[in-house]
């Protein structure tokens, strides 16, 4: 629901009362708080609630492929809800996963999604496009699978003999319907389902138990983890294992859902560029940008998507040099004031830009701090920061370590508005 143009978005966030909150006993719904830091003399209100919840609505299951340092699908809704209608256009330079331009094709927006690897393509443009189950079925069983192929690396520490046959031919067919101009959305959703699909901790992967999909250990680490474990790797098959996933992700998809993704991907842009120089977006042309950029050095995304890269053929090395991965707040700083120039550019006058960035190093590091004066820099209007408190309970067991905790997750979004 796009709002009018005397919106009072600090108004809203200070009034803002979730749902399943409200409770006959008004004194025990939680209210929003709010303090203020000062950037450039002026005073800028952080509003602290919490405003969505992964049991305030379930997410769709169409958003279930792992990868590394992805936030929830709630959290682009709550602004493509608030600040865009049907037919507008939401952007997400570091698009990842695809959380946000997956959100909003479900929502009936137009999209555009930008990252420097091009993973993010293959993992998120199929799902615009869901496919039947017995159509992939039907593509799964003509695939010739050669049970004397062998990766052109050693990966035996992962998968069984078998298992790996069945991997090597199915990238071997697909690379050569890509080549041969064949390529449809059957072929590019099964690529998708089978990357996600490659290692885990579960029978549900191809490959031995080994760390979450979104976290490839080395070669070297996953033969220490089987000499712990005292496993190896078990026939796993990959048709199956495809045809299941396919299953899960389409679950809870409605019919409106999957005409509102087609109709998106359609028209949606995807590009693999540096976030800083996307000219082929139009200046004035996005109502909205709901973006988590990488944050310093916290996460290795070559290193832990390197057996992804290899299965679709992309040199992880060469996205390693690409990635921006800042040492120290101001390095990153003057990249993320790059980025903020070009969004500026590329946003509407009245759109928004929704940035969300977390507590790094242990807390000592509050990068929202750091965004404020980059994005006033490019021109914008700070309207707040958004903090999003959500009380948790974290249940874990890898490496036989017991990991229960409970605590609270927090996101930080800084909010913008192109005024001029």
């Amino acid at each position: 629901m796009k709002q009018s143009k005397d919106f009072n978005i600090s108004q809203y966030l200070m009034e803002f009362t979730l749902e399943q909150n409200l409770n006959i006993f008004k004194d025990e719904v939680q209210k929003t708080r709010v303090e203020f830091i000062e950037v450039y003399g002026m005073a800028i209100p952080r509003f602290i609630n919490e405003y969505w919840t992964s049991k305030q609505r379930q997410a769709s299951s169409i958003h279930e492929i792992s990868y590394r340092a992805c936030f929830k699908p709630q959290l682009p809704r709550f602004f493509i809800d608030l600040m865009t209608e049907e037919g507008d256009v939401v952007y997400d330079p570091f698009s990842g996963r695809g959380t946000t331009v997956i959100e909003a094709g479900l929502m009936g927006r137009n999209v555009i999604a930008n990252d420097i690897n091009p993973l993010s393509e293959i993992i998120a443009y199929p799902r615009f496009f869901i496919p039947d189950p017995a159509q992939v079925e039907k593509r799964l069983a003509e695939i010739p699978y050669d049970k004397r192929c062998r990766a052109d690396i050693d990966i035996s520490m992962f998968f069984h003999r078998d298992t790996e046959a069945e991997i090597v031919s199915l990238t071997n067919y697909l690379d050569e319907r890509k080549r041969n101009g064949e390529e449809d959305h059957i072929d590019r959703w099964i690529r998708m389902v089978a990357t996600n699909r490659l290692t885990g901790h579960s029978p549900g992967f191809f490959s031995v138990y080994t760390l979450p999909p979104n976290q490839a250990v080395s070669p070297e680490q996953q033969i220490k983890i089987n000499e712990k474990r005292k496993q190896k790797p078990e026939y796993r098959d990959t048709r199956k294992l495809i045809l299941k996933k396919t299953r899960d992700l389409i679950k809870n998809v409605t019919e409106v859902q999957k005409r509102n993704l087609r109709k998106a991907g359609e028209k949606a842009v995807f590009l693999s560029e540096d976030a800083r120089f996307t000219q082929q977006i139009p200046s004035d042309s996005v109502d909205l940008t709901v973006t988590s950029p990488p944050f310093l050095d916290v996460v290795q995304y070559s290193q832990d998507n390197w057996l992804r890269c290899w299965f679709n053929s992309i040199d992880d090395k060469v996205i390693a040099e690409k990635i921006t991965m800042a040492k120290t707040v101001e390095e990153w700083s003057r990249v993320m004031g790059d980025v903020f120039q070009e969004l500026f550019r590329i946003t509407k006058t009245g759109g928004w830009v929704a940035f969300e960035v977390g507590e790094v190093r242990g807390g000592s590091i509050n990068l929202d701090e750091h965004v404020v004066p980059l994005g006033l820099e490019a021109g914008f209007k700070c309207e707040g920061i958004l903090i999003n408190l959500q009380q948790f309970t974290k249940t874990s067991n890898i490496w036989g370590i017991d990991n229960n905790k409970s605590g609270t997750n927090t996101n930080r979004i800084v909010i913008f508005k192109k005024e001029r």
